[in-house]
């Protein structure tokens, strides 16, 4: 039977650089399920490949058909931004095993949806200071870069990802990501070491 991977970290942590370097790895195939987001289309971004970019409507009649798995809202400088994912038949056990970027709430909203056995975590770790550096030059590329926001982000990680939620969530292996070649083999081999338990 497939599983699902969760990958975690604060932001700019590296998380979306990991994601694509594992979904474009042919050693051990992983499908990504495509979170849902009310938030605003970023430069760059494409409707269905990063996310599904619906509206506060959009999500509310999901809501009602209990499709909605887990969801996360932060309220930003912007409004509240929703993220979620969905039963909308991405998932099949029976034929593949999947990647998605989520959150400590998600991972263990899925877990409880899918069961233990399904959810697994990847956690990725970096030092602050790299981390804002990387936010500061991503946010500079923007066409309307939204400094306070990514403040706001950053900020918010520190008790969104605290020493108490992860050891509540049962994180027990971090992945530090100074290199991320190296990063990506040692989260290879992890993901294959749980395939074949």
């Amino acid at each position: 039977m497939g599983k699902i991977f969760c990958l975690m970290g604060k932001s700019s942590s590296g998380k979306d650089t990991i994601y694509k370097m594992l979904l474009e790895q042919k050693e051990v195939p992983l499908k990504k399920i495509i979170p849902y987001t009310t938030r605003p289309i970023r430069s760059g971004e494409r409707n269905g490949v990063e996310y599904i970019f619906t509206d506060e409507n959009g999500l509310e009649l999901l809501t009602r058909q209990q499709k909605v798995v887990e969801k996360r809202s932060y309220h930003t400088v912007y409004g509240i931004w929703n993220y979620f994912t969905v039963d909308d038949g991405q998932i099949d056990f029976t034929l593949n095993n999947y990647l998605v970027i989520g959150t400590l709430e998600s991972y263990e909203m899925l877990r409880k949806y899918y069961g233990e056995t399904f959810v697994l975590p990847i956690y990725i770790e970096v030092d602050d200071g790299l981390r804002l550096q990387r936010a500061l030059d991503r946010e500079r590329m923007q066409d309307q870069p939204k400094y306070t926001e990514m403040c706001r982000r950053f900020l918010a990680d520190e008790m969104d990802f605290s020493e108490e939620k992860i050891a509540a969530a049962h994180i027990e292996r971090r992945f530090i990501n100074v290199d991320l070649q190296t990063a990506k083999q040692e989260i290879l081999s992890y993901i294959r070491e749980k395939i074949l338990d």
